[in-house]
């Protein structure tokens, strides 16, 4: 048996793991989108390890889009079999895979619009999309769900088990049972691990005892902050930037999850009457349409989400929360200066509406950019994190005035010691854990962690290197 590392490799984004049996049948744990500017990784996107007609089966642990974006990509180019994934993953994805295709579109007209205005001047080539929207929904034909905690085949002698990872709605840890030539062997991917005592969503749960355990790294090197002063601070930033600074509060938060884990915190303070008297807006479509989805899918909600619909039956809305759809609307907030809380994506300000807000809003010192988790550092929410004074948005170099606030106790990522607590069972059994999804100081870092704790081989495995298992 082979293992194949085919994205996020000492990357964040881009999930790929390529397994081969003996017999050939082969199975893809994710396909997810590299999103960042990294010179390297240009082609990311574009191109496979592997040829996609040959891969059997797709096994898909959340509807995250670096986890799930190339999907339709990869259909578009060949691959026939199922996509195996819970059910509220596939409700996740009907929309976002579908969003994500929009996107591939806007991008390549806009391109292609600058390429015809300069093409005296340039020898670039018009760019196609990398897929469509009838990809996508070509796509979704050929997924398959099931729930937690049931053992199902995708092989003869290929069993799954999806148990619930706490990282977003639907999330899950993948462990497979392979029998090759009379021996078991047993691979756990961890998938993205999810933080204990989260609003919303149940707690992670520990995988089965794996021989082979392919973990996440984001956030390898930090221990994040604790849930009370996570709430304090939250209302104190409001109160400093929307009351006493009169300004606007901005929050880039990605549509599925942080979204709704931010409006449910605000309608908390709001039954509690400890939220100020201004306007929120969640200007993101995909968010309103996430936060829909979230809402049929109760299954996936903690013990205190289900009391809290006892007095609240509505915990993702109240009077002064505004859901935005359309443009006009989203384009009105950049030109009004009045006080308010705007949440728009994308979580790492390299797409999305988020960017017009922050375009607008960045040379104000009155204003607040509150980042609420891991960005990657080509990314606009990098650089910003990294505290440089200047950036270029939409081809324009904009004065960073803005107060910056980050608060990456929002972050659904286990920080080193929530993972730990994670694979700590498998420390008697494991024979050798793959690092993937952090950056190399991260995971370094992270395996030095691991290592002391009695953790004895710990590999950080490099973009399309291979093991045999």
């Amino acid at each position: 048996m082979q293992i194949q590392f085919c994205g996020a490799a000492q990357q964040v984004t881009g999930s790929a793991h390529l397994i081969t049996l003996d017999n050939g049948f082969t199975i893809l744990l994710d396909c997810g989108l590299y999103q960042g500017n990294h010179k390297s990784m240009l082609d990311f996107n574009e191109n496979w390890f592997f040829s996609p007609p040959q891969v059997d089966c797709l096994i898909l642990s959340h509807a995250h889009i670096d986890h799930s974006g190339r999907i339709p990509k990869l259909v578009k180019d060949g691959f026939a079999g199922n996509i195996f994934c819970t059910h509220a993953t596939r409700s996740l994805c009907a929309i976002m895979l579908l969003d994500s295709a929009k996107i591939q579109e806007r991008d390549a007209e806009y391109f292609n619009k600058r390429q015809l205005k300069k093409r005296k001047k340039s020898r670039k080539k018009m760019r196609s999309p990398l897929y469509r929207a009838e990809d996508a929904s070509k796509a979704m034909e050929q997924f398959v769900s099931y729930s937690y905690e049931r053992w199902f085949k995708v092989h003869e002698d290929v069993e799954v088990l999806f148990r619930d990872a706490g990282h977003i709605l639907g999330s899950a840890s993948v462990t497979l049972k392979i029998t090759e030539n009379g021996k078991t062997t047993r691979i756990g991917f961890s998938g993205d691990i999810g933080r204990p005592d989260r609003p919303i969503l149940r707690d992670p749960k520990p995988m089965p005892p794996v021989d082979y355990l392919i973990c996440e790294s984001t956030y390898g090197d930090k221990d994040h902050e604790a849930k009370p002063a996570e709430e304090d601070r939250f209302l104190e930033i409001i109160k400093e930037t929307c009351i006493e600074k009169q300004g606007k509060l901005i929050i880039p938060a990605f549509s599925v999850g942080r979204t709704q884990e931010i409006v449910y915190m605000l309608d908390q303070m709001e039954t509690a009457g400890i939220l100020p008297h201004i306007p929120i807006y969640v200007d993101s479509p995909l968010a309103v349409n996430a936060t829909q989805v979230f809402g049929a899918h109760p299954e996936c909600y903690d013990d205190d989400l289900h009391e809290y619909l006892l007095i609240d039956d509505n915990p993702f809305g109240f009077n002064r929360l505004q859901y935005v759809r359309e443009v006009a609307i989203s384009k009105g907030l950049n030109n009004s200066s009045k006080p308010c809380i705007i949440i728009s994506s994308s979580g790492m300000m390299n797409a999305g509406r988020v960017r017009h807000h922050l375009f607008n809003s960045i040379s104000d010192p009155k204003n607040t950019l509150l980042i609420v988790g891991y960005c990657s550092p080509d990314t606009a929410g990098g650089i910003l994190r990294s505290g440089k004074e200047t950036i270029k948005l939409f081809g324009e170099w904009k004065d960073v005035n803005i107060d910056i606030e980050i608060m990456d106790s929002f972050s659904a990522h286990a920080d080193r010691g929530e993972m730990l607590d994670f694979i700590d069972n498998q420390r008697d059994t494991v024979k050798k854990i793959f690092l993937v999804h952090g950056e190399v100081k991260s995971q370094k870092n992270f395996r030095t962690w691991l290592f002391d704790r009695g953790f004895k081989k710990v590999e950080i495995p490099t973009l399309a290197q291979q093991y045999e298992l």
